[in-house]
């Protein structure tokens, strides 16, 4: 009998037991991570208690804001499981995807669009030159396209308006040699990061500071320096995560996912030559993208204008084009139809908000975790202060909206403990801003990957190191921010 034969096998069985038990384990599916989540703001509604603030309209920003002073305890209004007269936890997703319709329609219509346009097969013309251009220089892109759109992140606080260029990015990126996270991470981190480190976003630190009572804008110059460093964080992280890509298309997150693109194995050697029908094309599309930017900057356009820009980029590129209706119909059939997973995600996640909303316990939450804060002096009191705006994130994902809420209560907390008002808007602006671009009831980020189709989990996996660095960075910030008097 061989005994160190056995061993071995024995050896070999744990092993495999272990791995089986290893592959066995999957990130739940997308929408399981959000009934799950639904399903704990449903039981939450019962065991929390219902509160409410009193709202008043604030003189300097116009907006309806929080008094702080006048919290008070209401009748619990726990949410029923069914009913046939009222709002039950049944109605939840058909009005979560109500509230969010506009972004729903915005996903599929511009994804329906850009497919008639794609089909012309000028953008693959197009983006093969361009790569072929950049063929072994294609990580100076990354920096550059990040920067472009992080400017417009901290100028105008561009963050859902960036989604209509992410069909753009990842043909590029794919045409690099890099994969769909690349092509999608180079415009939303790209603006996320201008967003976040917005040393002028109107729509947070603008709120945020006339809220608060300071100068609009003012304490730039320590938010500019901040922002430098998140941005260059960012561009290494994606331009590593690019490079091992590039050597190895195995190790992209989004493997599986490549491998069902056509354009995976496009080689830009061999493109044949512009027509004049695609060069065409082109034009309409250079012509939409800057009707779009002008409309953005200039006159603060919404999805709805958005969407009417590409309606014309893809009816008017079929047309030059001389694909026939039938088949522009089917065109964009086609694009709509390949983002139904994501498009309808953006709505189910916000029915965790529908509950909370309903249950009456948001308001308690806040009112829970800022009185906690009170309690403990100086640099913790600052660092709790931003645990408690990325909390409330996941409650109210809008930027402005949050500012509205929480700061009549932060401010004047902050004067009592110690903290300065710039920097309890420090403490909102990256509480706020960070995990926009992992919450899942973040519409935008939604979005985001309904367009690039990749699936939430996936996106969570490689976003999780980027999100410990930029919460890190946001943290230090604070503390220095904290010690100097900011």
């Amino acid at each position: 009998m061989n005994i160190e034969s056995n061993t071995g096998a024995k050896i070999n069985e744990v092993v495999e037991k272990e791995k089986f038990k290893i592959e066995k384990f999957k990130i739940p599916h997308t929408y399981v991570i959000i009934f799950g989540m639904i399903m704990l703001s449903f039981i939450g509604t019962y065991i929390i208690p219902a509160g409410v603030y009193e709202r008043v309209k604030d003189v300097n920003s116009g907006r309806m804001i929080i008094a702080p002073e006048t919290f008070t305890y209401v009748a619990n209004t726990p949410v029923k499981f069914f009913s046939f007269t009222e709002h039950n936890l049944f109605t939840v997703i058909i009005r979560g995807l109500q509230a969010t319709s506009g972004i729903v329609f915005f996903t599929f219509l511009v994804c329906g669009f850009f497919n008639m346009i794609q089909k012309t097969g000028a953008i693959d013309s197009g983006i093969a030159r361009v790569a072929y251009v950049f063929r072994n220089r294609g990580m100076i892109l990354i920096p550059v396209v990040m920067f472009v759109f992080s400017v417009g992140g901290v100028a105008i606080g561009m963050n859902t308006e960036a989604i209509a260029f992410v069909p753009l990015g990842v043909l590029l990126a794919r045409a690099l040699g890099f994969d769909a996270m690349v092509g999608m991470a180079m415009v939303a981190l790209g603006a996320g990061v201008g967003f976040i480190g917005g040393f002028i976003n109107p729509f947070t630190v603008g709120v945020a500071h006339s809220v608060a009572g300071l100068p609009i804008y003012s304490g730039m110059g320590f938010r500019v320096g901040v922002y430098v460093v998140l941005y260059i964080a960012t561009v290494l992280y994606i331009v590593r995560y690019a490079k091992k890509v590039k050597e190895n298309p195995s190790k992209s997150v989004v493997y599986d996912l490549e491998m069902k693109q056509k354009n995976i194995s496009l080689d830009v050697k061999e493109m044949p030559d512009l027509t004049l029908k695609q060069k065409g094309v082109l034009l309409i599309m250079l012509f939409g993208f800057v009707a779009l930017t002008y409309g953005v900057l200039k006159h603060g356009w919404g999805t709805d204008q958005l969407i009417s820009v590409f309606m014309f980029m893809g009816i008017t590129s079929s047309l030059v084009a001389g694909i026939s209706p039938s088949d522009s119909a089917n065109n964009f059939l086609d694009g709509a139809r390949n983002v139904v997973f994501g498009a309808l995600a953006v709505g189910i996640a916000r029915g965790i908000l529908v509950v909370l909303e309903d249950g009456q316990i948001i308001d308690t939450i806040l009112f829970y975790l800022s009185s906690k804060i009170s309690s403990l002096p100086g640099v913790i009191s600052a660092l709790l202060m931003y645990l408690v705006q990325i909390i409330t994130n996941l409650f109210i994902p809008s930027g402005s909206g949050q500012a509205a809420t929480t700061m009549p209560i932060m401010a004047p907390l902050g004067d009592m403990i110690g903290v300065s008002r710039q920097t309890v808007v420090l403490a909102f602006q990256y509480g706020d801003g960070f995990t926009n671009y992992i919450n899942p009831t973040a519409g935008g980020l939604m979005s985001y990957l309904a367009i690039s189709q990749i699936s939430y989990e996936k996106w969570v996996k490689w976003m999780a190191p980027l999100m410990g660095i930029w919460l890190s960075i946001g943290a230090i910030a604070i503390v220095i921010a904290y010690f100097i008097g900011y």
